[in-house]
């Protein structure tokens, strides 16, 4: 009977010292883990945030892949503070609503036209994002430009400029300057840290501020000067940008109006006959009408927005 006690015995110190061992190396990675955050964060490679992700799982896995990474490179430009996770799964639950409603308030036709619609409007949602975080970006320029004169009228050196000005500038000017001045401290040069922001938030603006700075830093110019020069020029073409968009507001909410009016007829059309887009659909020549006047609208939505398209 001893045997079999003693057996008990080692078995369960056994699973102790294993249990010991698990929670000291879970204290060991999670310490290890917090500390990569806390790295990766100071160089600005990550956002530091205390909201709780979700779908994690889907995100790790959808990270490896390259529509993910191109899913984070445009999330990264908009500011948006969602995972790549996240925002696929948003995505997904967009289109599987739309699809749904399309099919049950129009006929079953417009089901997978309505999933595909949800799929360009999320992308265009994140073109829209990164356009407006990039208008704001602009609208700031006058003053970083200004606060780097200063600086360097001051004496400072250029690195030490650009800290002060993230430090004094609100977003998205002053967590893109975070991330270039993280990138500098870790001894990555002017050139690279100024033109992956160029490159992320593409403007002439913007590239005409970057050229200034890195050849004034090559050259050892006259960065004062050239930086008030450029702060007045930056200046008049925030006011022409503002007027020129004051100009085409018509003409932007037309675009948008054009495929508005036809959607309203269709919903016009199955109120006034219930059941008439079903049974237009039903053949082939309703439906090749359908996907043809769809096609239209968008061409007379892209022409029209091309032509209020003017590059100030």
């Amino acid at each position: 009977m001893s045997n079999p006690a003693q057996i008990t015995i080692g078995v369960t110190l056994l699973a102790c010292l294993f249990g010991v061992l698990g929670v000291r190396l879970y204290a060991s990675g999670h310490a290890q883990r917090q500390d990569l955050i806390d790295r990766l964060s100071a160089t600005g490679q990550v956002a530091v945030t205390t909201r709780r992700r979700r779908f994690t799982g889907i995100d790790r896995r959808l990270r490896r892949t390259r529509l993910g990474r191109r899913i984070e490179l445009k999330l990264g430009a908009t500011g948006l503070d969602l995972t790549p996770g996240e925002f696929f799964v948003y995505m997904l639950a967009a289109v599987a609503v739309l699809w749904l409603i399309a099919a049950t308030v129009l006929a079953s036709f417009f089901g997978p036209l309505a999933g595909l619609a949800a799929l360009w409007g999320a992308n265009t949602f994140l073109n829209w994002q990164r356009g407006k975080r990039i208008e704001r970006f602009i609208n700031q320029l006058p003053e970083l430009s200004r606060i780097l004169a200063n600086a360097t009228q001051a004496g400072l050196a250029l690195r030490t400029a650009i800290a002060m000005a993230a430090e004094e500038l609100e977003a998205p000017a002053g967590e893109e300057l975070s991330r270039v001045a993280h990138r500098l401290a870790v001894g990555e040069s002017l050139d690279d840290a100024l033109g992956e922001l160029a490159e992320r938030l593409p403007s002439r603006e913007l590239v005409v501020l970057v050229t200034t700075l890195v050849l004034s830093n090559r050259a050892g110019g006259t960065v004062v000067s050239s930086l008030r020069n450029l702060t007045q020029t930056l200046e008049e073409r925030k006011e022409t940008r503002r007027e020129v968009r004051t100009q085409l507001s018509q003409v932007t909410v037309t675009a948008y109006a054009v495929p508005g009016f036809g959607l309203a007829a269709l919903l016009m059309l199955n109120l006034v006959l219930p059941g008439a887009l079903d049974r237009m659909t039903g053949a082939f020549i309703g439906q090749a009408a359908v996907i043809i006047s769809l096609v239209l609208y968008a061409i007379g939505f892209l022409v029209i927005r091309r032509f209020s398209r003017i590059d100030v």
